[in-house]
């Protein structure tokens, strides 16, 4: 019988071989014999070498990183929404000229690796956010509309319905 440890190497060895194939096949776009078993041996050697760092160990779990699809089409929706309407804002800014560019710090409350990166992205992806740093929970946001730079108020103006919504796609 096998321990948890072993177990959870296997599962994230196999997630990882599994995603690298994927990758191949996107990238090759080719169903030839050679191609799908060059990718499949090339996938599983890499996965050996690497699934350590592709999936942390101590997110040992699988909540950490496979999303509710729900919610996460939810999460897209909003994200669509978000950039429509941040870019309007920026737009009539600039238009105006009343920007005030800031770089603030905040905290997340999110708990994986995958859901913070989600986090970071998401708000670079918004105009007028760039997410300089992320250091565990700590994010660091140059902000071109900033409105505060106290740091929970201004996190909670940048991140707030994004983090809330992940919390529910990825726990």
């Amino acid at each position: 019988m096998m321990n948890n440890d072993k177990k959870w190497n296997l599962i994230r060895f196999i997630i990882t071989a599994i995603t690298l194939y994927l990758i191949w096949l996107v990238f090759t776009a080719s169903l030839e014999p050679f191609s799908l078993i060059t990718g499949f041996f090339g996938s599983v050697v890499i996965a050996a070498l690497s699934y350590d760092v592709f999936i942390a160990r101590h997110q040992a779990n699988l909540r950490f990183f496979l999303p509710r699809p729900f919610f996460l089409l939810l999460y897209l929706g909003f994200v669509i929404i978000s950039l429509y309407i941040s870019s309007i804002r920026v737009l009539f800014a600039v238009i105006t000229g009343k920007i005030s560019p800031s770089i603030v710090h905040f905290k997340t409350r999110l708990r994986s690796d995958l859901a913070r990166m989600v986090l970071a992205n998401s708000i670079t992806l918004t105009p007028g956010t760039i997410t300089l740093d992320v250091n565990d929970d700590h994010l660091t946001v140059h902000w071109l509309l900033c409105t505060t730079k106290h740091g929970k108020a201004a996190g909670e103006t940048i991140k707030g319905t994004f983090e809330r919504m992940l919390q529910r796609v990825l726990l």
